[in-house]
């Protein structure tokens, strides 16, 4: 389980709500990471402003808190392992404990698990028996790693909203309630001025290339110096080329600089998400991408820019996962597409060569990089008008009022929501 550094304590007396006479109203939110706060607070929002009588709680992160939810705990501000060994085992064990011990005392009716698998299902273990009914909110990856702990999955999970489209089809054949429900980045359009102004206000350059750590510190810390040194191999070629490197928030600007020994590559300039843009106008302002692999891939997919995904292990690591990981592709365009269509270096060990040949290739040859945008764009029409946070905030009113909901029901909630945006 990924915990977050100082891991916050959680006063329950303090936090403990109101009691519902009779009924259960509630919808416990569990997320432990950054991306599981992104995905959760768009469903809570929805929550908020469609059903006011259903209560969203949650173990989360700061987005989440803003969309309305009451914070029991704070668990999804960084992904980053805070403890090992013993140690992570008994705090995970505690927390565990604490959720356990305020959903005994209070009117719990759905728990909505996000992401986290490794983190979460042993908590829908303690939680189900207790007649808490369980939608899992993103899919588990088995399909990539570990396809035969489906039985896990049927035995915790009611309902399970997947993000990706062939995941609907691989998860019921294999008798999980499952739901393609759309992915938050890939939904919606984006503010094109916005992102078309933020892109003007940076620097010229040619190419122009987008470095994105990551918004795990520890991701920071592994691939921080790779990328750098990618792009000064890009710049030997280029010499007006230039790199932005979007950082998630100022620690970790600092950390990626501290990967570089205190010193940026030239041409390098570093941009705070929040303080000096978004992300969308750092994606937009680039040529290409070099991306470490995550969630990120997709805001690169989403504009169509071709991107370069990494993700630097020890040989030890890349050799175990090389044997372990069923699926072909890691990056997620590649996955969603069922084919390579952009680079990918994940798991990696090596140098920055090879990484810096395919950022070339999508540079310098007009066929690739034509072939790889309309690869892009089949990928994102796949998402269009199906979004995710009014699907599942109507699979959870329907589940606390009751409603035994199967894959027939879950198609329906789909096509009316659909229908209305």
């Amino acid at each position: 389980m990924l915990l977050p550094r100082g891991h916050l304590r959680v006063e329950i007396e303090a936090a403990t709500l109101p009691r519902v006479a009779n009924e259960r109203r509630i919808v416990l939110f569990t997320a432990q990471e950054p991306s599981g706060d992104a995905h959760a607070a768009p469903v809570i929002a929805r929550l908020r402003e469609r059903y006011p009588e259903i209560e969203p709680v949650a173990w989360g992160g700061p987005k989440m808190e803003a969309a309305g939810a009451t914070m029991l705990g704070r668990t999804a501000d960084d992904g980053v392992m805070g403890l090992a060994g013993i140690s992570k085992v008994v705090e995970v064990k505690r927390l565990h404990d604490e959720i356990v011990g305020w959903a005994s005392k209070n009117p719990v009716a759905v728990h909505m698990p996000v992401d986290s698998p490794s983190a979460n299902y042993p908590l829908c273990a303690r939680l189900k028996p207790m007649g808490i009914k369980v939608v899992n909110l993103v899919a588990p990856q088995l399909w990539a790693w570990a396809p035969w702990r489906i039985g896990k999955v049927r035995r915790l999970s009611d309902i399970l909203l997947c993000l990706l489209p062939f995941e609907e089809e691989w998860f019921r054949s294999r008798g999980v309630v499952a739901k393609f429900i759309g992915h938050p980045l890939l939904s919606k359009p984006i503010d094109v001025a916005r992102a078309d102004a933020e892109a003007a206000a940076l620097p010229a350059g040619a190419p122009k290339i987008v470095l994105l750590p990551g918004s795990r510190s520890s991701e920071v810390r592994a691939n921080g110096l790779l990328i750098a040194k990618t792009f000064a191999l890009v710049r030997a070629r280029h010499p007006q080329a230039a790199a932005i490197v979007f950082a998630s928030n100022s620690s970790n600007a600092e950390r990626f600089l501290a990967a570089c020994g205190g010193v940026l590559p030239d041409g390098v300039r570093v941009m705070v998400a929040g303080r000096d843009g978004t992300i969308e106008g750092a994606i937009r302002w680039a040529d290409v991408a070099i991306a470490v692999s995550g969630t990120v891939s997709l805001d690169c997919t989403r504009q169509s820019r071709p991107v370069v995904g990494v993700y630097r292990t020890s040989w030890i690591e890349a050799t175990l996962a090389g044997l372990v990981l069923r699926s072909p592709n890691r990056l997620l365009p590649n996955i969603v597409a069922g084919r390579r269509i952009v680079p990918e270096f994940v798991p990696y060990a090596g140098g920055p060569e090879p990484i810096a040949r395919e950022v070339l290739r999508l540079i310098d040859d007009a066929a690739v990089r034509s072939r790889t945008v309309a690869d892009l764009d089949h990928v994102v029409a796949q998402f269009m008008a199906r979004d995710p946070a009014p699907i599942a905030a109507e699979v959870l009113a329907q589940s606390v009022a009751g409603k035994r909901l199967d894959n027939a029901a879950l198609d329906q909630i789909v096509a009316h929501a659909m229908r209305a945006e």
